[in-house]
């Protein structure tokens, strides 16, 4: 069955564009009208190749994505649903996978979602029990057929036809940040996305960055570029952080402001500015352009691409005009002076401050594993041999003692601490993250608790880049919390090979005694 979102997106001739919708809180109000009423001239305009739906943006509640995805199928144009992990347990996301497949929506963009704000009587619990990369597995492996074990042998489905992507987030300030981001967009590639779209900004530098990137690591996926059309109003929140991820700065900020004073109140500058990306972006070789905004109409819409064709064959004359450098920002790539853009020539990592502080504790967790946690070495055969019996409750006790004090533990069982510079993505994440970052840190501050807590994975990085050791965060995938496991000993787990680490170290397995 033809899918025109994904074959515009693999057509080298072809710039894919798509256009955000919003569903808004709601079933039958003017948001879920006025989305359904756009999905049908953009059907009509034959101009857009997908029309992207949100799921439950900036963490309230809204209408099911998937839904308003089946009702624009309808209409003759192909939905990308928003699939994020915030709001359900793998199961139920397996469920939602389920009945996408049936209906014939297939494209999706996986990411980790917003974290939960509002909902009926409070603040609704977080949820996050897989992230990006593994929910990009469970789809990769239901478009093979998923096998389901049972007690006589394996079951597989039939294969359903899903072509799934994920995002990235270059617009970070730090080394730390953008390092993560970058480690963690191969992660999902690796996982099985299919294509990127970048989270939202305005520096021609940064999205030109991740071209670069890409090329440099065998990255071989369609990359979109993600254009907001920006109001004054959206601009100012941006600024401040209020939406997580989002980044304008003072002089976009100041631009934007002046332009407000027109009579128009900045609607045509707002356009220009849209159609100009649309041009850089295409230029640069971007597979496709993400269009979104609020109240957004098809004519601007149009207008936008047909705009920014024309002004694409002189697309390195626009550069200039987005040059919004975060303060002290810092590049993968070195700059090229003569374009405005990067080089290929990595920046020198080496001897740059660290991002976080990487004092004692880094130093004494690091000899400690060194002594009862190194397969083979020092204690480790004399621990291997002390929990090889039955697991014992006083020795459960001491190691979630010593573990809350020094790590905030939260007795999961399968312990990442080893993968994350002794930090902990279970306690010190309030998203669960056991992969990399998600995309709403600023300056280094974890996306919850701004100018609080440092995002857990900014720790990690420099922990690990004090000893060398930061492309540990690049070499393997961590799979999602067993939660047979929950409230058990980690350690026990740990030396009997029954948990993730074990295929890592080469720990065998030690078949459980009995009572």
């Amino acid at each position: 069955m033809e899918n025109r979102f994904k074959e515009s997106l693999l057509d080298k001739n072809t710039l894919s564009v798509t256009w955000e919708l919003v569903p808004g809180r709601g079933a039958r109000e003017k948001a879920q009208e006025s989305a359904l009423a756009a999905a049908e001239q953009a059907a009509k305009g034959g101009k857009v190749h997908a029309l992207t739906i949100t799921d439950n943006p900036g963490g309230n509640p809204a209408m099911l994505a998937d839904y308003l995805g089946m009702e624009i199928l309808k209409l003759g144009i192909e939905p990308l649903v928003h699939f994020t992990c915030k709001d359900k347990n793998r199961n139920q996301m397996e469920s939602q996978l389920y009945a996408l497949d049936r209906a014939g929506v297939r494209n999706l963009l996986v990411m980790t979602g917003d974290y939960t704000v509002s909902g009926f009587k409070g603040r609704p619990k977080p949820v996050f029990d897989l992230d990006p990369t593994h929910a990009l597995e469970l789809i990769g492996n239901m478009n093979k057929g998923l096998e389901i074990p049972g007690p006589k042998g394996s079951t597989f489905h039939q294969p359903s036809d899903f072509f799934a992507g994920a995002a990235v987030s270059p617009f970070k300030a730090t080394e730390a940040e953008l390092m993560v981001q970058y480690f963690k967009m191969k992660k999902k590639v690796q996982a099985g996305a299919q294509f990127i779209v970048t989270q939202l900004g305005y520096d021609a530098r940064k999205f030109h960055e991740v071209l670069q990137f890409a090329k440099a690591n065998n990255i071989n996926v369609p990359i979109v570029g993600n254009i907001y059309i920006l109001p004054y109003g959206a601009a100012k929140i941006m600024n401040q952080n209020l939406l997580p991820g989002c980044v304008v700065t003072d002089k976009l900020l100041a631009e934007l402001e002046q332009e407000k004073n027109a009579p128009d109140k900045g609607v045509e500058a707002r356009l220009l500015r849209a159609a100009k990306m649309y041009a850089f972006m295409k230029g640069m070789g971007f597979a496709g352009v993400h269009i979104g905004g609020h109240n957004i109409k098809y004519e601007q819409v149009e207008y936008i691409i047909e705009k920014g064709e024309e002004l694409s064959k002189n697309w390195m004359d626009l550069v200039p005009e987005f040059d919004y450098p975060q303060p002290n920002g810092f590049y993968y790539f070195e700059k090229d002076e003569k374009t405005g853009l990067n080089s290929d020539r990595p920046a020198n990592r080496k001897g740059r401050p660290l991002d976080a502080p990487a004092g004692a504790g880094i130093a004494f967790s690091r000899f400690m594993h060194s002594m009862i946690f190194t397969p083979g070495k020092n204690l480790f055969p004399m621990m291997r041999n002390i929990y090889s019996g039955k697991s014992n409750p006083r020795h459960h006790g001491f190691e979630h003692l010593m573990k809350v004090a020094l790590y905030d533990c939260k007795d999961c069982g399968d312990c990442a601490l080893l993968d994350l510079g002794y930090l902990c993505p279970m306690s010190q994440c309030p998203k669960n993250q056991r992969n990399g970052a998600c995309g709403g840190s600023y300056n280094g501050w974890c996306e919850v608790y701004p100018n609080e807590k440092q995002c857990v994975w900014v720790r990690a990085y420099a922990r690990l880049k004090k000893y060398g050791e930061e492309s540990q965060l690049d070499s393997y995938r961590l799979p999602p919390a067993n939660w047979d496991l929950y409230q058990t000993s980690s350690w026990y787990n740990f030396y009997t090979g029954r948990d993730h680490s074990a295929p890592l170290l080469g720990i065998p397995k030690v078949e459980k005694k009995k009572d």
